[in-house]
């Protein structure tokens, strides 16, 4: 898994959503695909990578209306990751510690994404 080599990458959220993308990638390169983790893993890439696709998007908003609801996008796709995270530490017990590790970073962009969102409410 990609570690972030300074502190100032690690608050530059376009680098850390692509390096996120990349580490579930890596993971789900690793699992073995069978009837029930061929559909976890598709989705799981599909949300994990949609969520770094989303913020550069954000960052090229049009309005401050559209940054807020890419924002709020990349919300909903970085939770869905958590969800698709669980699952695939059901199927796959012996990376559940990898997997545990990609939960936690994901749950600090949930986190990272809501405060972003709220504060452009008020």
């Amino acid at each position: 898994m990609t570690e972030f080599p300074n502190k100032i990458s690690k608050y530059d959220l376009e680098e850390r959503t692509a390096v996120f993308g990349e580490n579930v990638i890596e993971l789900c390169k690793q699992v073995k695909q069978d009837a029930i983790t061929k559909p976890i893993i598709s989705q799981i890439i599909r949300s994990a990578t949609s969520t770094g696709a989303n913020y550069c998007e954000a960052n090229a908003a049009s309005s401050r209306k559209d940054f807020r609801n890419k924002i709020f996008i990349c919300k909903k796709e970085i939770q869905e990751t958590k969800h698709w995270l669980r699952m695939l530490a059901r199927c796959v017990p012996d990376k559940k510690n990898e997997i545990r590790k990609l939960w936690q970073e994901a749950q600090e962009l949930t986190l990272i994404f809501g405060k972003i969102v709220s504060s452009l409410k008020n």
